[in-house]
């Protein structure tokens, strides 16, 4: 297939916008509006045609940033999907080179959230012209002209150029896949989203190419298939490339090898098809370089020059990641030895930007922008059969001279107006500041805090449970500040297996009187592993492996059936929230299991003391 284009025919746009605002619904409509999949293709792909993965589908959210392509008209519009949640900021900080314009879409009833605040600023900083999309206009707490003021607000505290305070508003409702230039008076009446087109071709410039300079291309992505290799992708800075080229590969080391292009290829909704060549300003994969790595230039082979090195924010996290060594170790998962997690990890690397991993013992500390991305990260490695423990997420604090500074989030919290006493409360032992409150629609109440990102670890599921599931809380870092006082304990004692065996309802029967279980009746546990939550704060070792001595003495009383209350489970967020510094967290393909990092009750007690 051919690419007659000229770059004054290509537009490069990303959709940005806080969790949940409808990027990736948006997208949807764009790409069937614009007759990219045949028919029967549509209908096989309804809803989130851009979030492939397992894990992507089941949260419901972004992982990674997606590129595809549209054609409307004779132009060719390449699209970036990117993830709206601040975990995944490093994906929107390494995509949003590519793009000259962005679509930020803002929820008409929330407006500019946390995650609005922080792509947008990139994109201005990227000098990249907006076009903003207010979605979900017919949400019953709609509230326009509010989320407008709150924009123009934000683009005055943001806007890096003048001429960047004026931008055209659209009004969508991206579910049902129609937009409105002007605020519609009927939301029934029939649309589309020609008007989006219409507005991209228009107010989007074409990408600033220069075709007869020497070729040039930062790579941004990879793609991996069994056919052809790595795919490399990114947008052809100047020049053009031909399969068959000499190119050189200028690596992050200042070092440069030689390498040639096998193929070209340029994205066309899901699929990629091969072209005769790519030209300045188009978003191309190329294959033949087997060794690129995300930040890397492939550039002319006579006369090599790298671009700038894409500048990702440091990881606010870090957690232990090592082989299993609980006396259970490789009875469940295929991959369980540390080379073999130490080159996961490193394959890890190549395509997650905001990832850190450094050796550390035995295992790995390795370092995310938040518990959500590390979480992805662990759920990913346990379902390719990977089995390894974790310890507790630690804040990953800096150094300037003699002060040590932690990072501060923004949270806002959206919570019925019943139970925002509750809110203040568990905020209150954990010293955040509140710097806003006000009442938001249908009875709902926004609270804003500051507070320190170590106080927000465990935080989410014991406001989850406190609010009966009602709450929606979200956070970005907003700067460093001097680190502050350490919190009290925030959770009492645990209850620790005894003896290594099978529990018995029996038992059981005993320790929930004492707490609440974790494990069930004929699970295996082991000595020292963590079965449920004390009922006060300190733990307390306890037997679940005892049965019952038969006797000749019977009474209708005690041998009846045993009513056990249902075991609780812990998700892998619930769990790493849950686990306190001598503790670590099992995870194999088929279970997780807390536990003591000292499964031996006396060296427990010693090293304790």
């Amino acid at each position: 297939m051919s690419n007659n284009l000229d770059s004054s025919k290509i537009r490069n746009i990303a959709i940005i916008a806080h969790v949940d605002h409808g990027k990736t619904t948006l997208v949807d409509g764009l790409l069937k509006q614009s007759h990219t999949f045949r028919d029967n293709q549509a209908e096989m792909n309804q809803t989130l045609i851009m979030d492939s993965s397992d894990q992507e589908r089941e949260r419901g959210i972004t992982i990674t940033a997606k590129i595809t392509a549209i054609s409307y008209h004779d132009y060719r519009i390449n699209i970036i999907d990117t993830p709206g949640h601040a975990d995944f900021s490093g994906e929107v900080e390494r995509t949003l080179n590519m793009a000259d314009g962005c679509l930020l879409i803002v929820d008409a009833q929330e407006g500019p959230m946390p995650q609005t605040k922080f792509v947008l600023s990139k994109a201005l900083v990227n000098g990249l012209k907006v076009i903003v999309v207010i979605n979900k206009i017919d949400k019953t707490g709609s509230q326009i002209d509010k989320v407008k003021d709150e924009l123009d607000n934000l683009f005055l505290e943001l806007a890096v150029h003048e001429d960047q305070l004026h931008y055209p508003i659209y009004y969508a409702i991206g579910r049902e896949g129609k937009a409105w230039k002007n605020l519609p008076t009927n939301l029934a009446e029939d649309g589309d989203l020609v008007v989006l087109f219409d507005a991209v071709i228009n107010n989007i410039p074409s990408p600033s190419a220069d075709i007869s300079k020497p070729f040039q291309m930062l790579v941004t992505a990879l793609a991996y298939d069994n056919f052809k290799g790595k795919y490399a992708i990114g947008k052809i800075s100047q020049g053009q490339i031909i399969a068959g080229d000499s190119v050189a590969l200028c690596k992050l080391d200042g070092t440069i090898s030689k390498n040639r292009i096998e193929a070209v290829f340029s994205s066309h909704g899901l699929d990629r098809f091969e072209i005769d060549k790519g030209i300045a300003g188009d978003i191309v994969q190329l294959t033949g370089i087997s060794d690129a790595k995300i930040g890397e230039t492939i550039a002319d082979s006579i006369k090599p020059e790298a671009l700038p090195i894409i500048e990702v924010e440091s990881p606010t996290l870090q957690i232990y990641l090592g082989p299993n060594t609980s006396p259970f170790k490789g009875q469940e998962g295929k991959f369980n030895t540390s080379r073999q997690i130490g080159e996961r990890l490193m394959k890890e690397l190549e395509t997650n930007v905001g990832l850190r991993v450094e050796e550390e013992g035995i295992g790995f500390k390795v370092s995310g922008r938040g518990e959500l991305h590390l979480g992805v990260l662990i759920e990913s490695l346990r379902r390719e059969g990977y089995e390894f423990e974790v310890g507790r997420p630690q804040v990953v604090n800096k150094i300037e001279g003699n002060q040590i500074l932690e990072p501060i989030e923004e949270l806002i919290i959206e919570v019925p107006t019943e139970y925002v006493g509750t809110v203040q409360m568990e905020l209150g032992k954990r010293r955040a500041n509140l710097v806003d409150q006000f009442l938001a629609p249908n009875n709902v109440t926004k609270l804003v805090y500051n507070l320190p990102t170590r106080t927000l670890l465990g935080l989410r599921n014991v406001l989850l449970t406190n609010t009966r599931g009602t709450i929606i809380m979200n956070s970005l870092i907003t700067g460093y500040e001097k680190q502050g006082l350490a919190l009290s304990q925030l959770r009492n004692g645990v209850l620790i297996a005894f003896e290594t065996g099978v529990s018995t309802p029996y038992s059981l029967q005993n320790a929930e009187a004492r707490g609440i279980c974790f494990v069930g009746p004929a699970e295996k546990v082991y000595a020292g592993q963590v079965v449920g939550l004390n009922n006060r704060s300190e733990d307390l070792e306890i037997n679940i492996c005892k049965a019952k001595h038969l006797t000749n003495m019977r009474s209708s009383s005690s041998d009846g059936v045993v009513q056990l209350t249902p075991k609780t489970v812990l998700s892998l967020e619930q769990s790493l929230d849950f686990i306190e510094n001598d503790e670590l967290l099992e995870v194999t393909p088929s279970a997780l299991r807390l536990r003591k990092k000292e499964l031996d009750p006396i060296k427990r007690k010693r090293f304790k003391a």
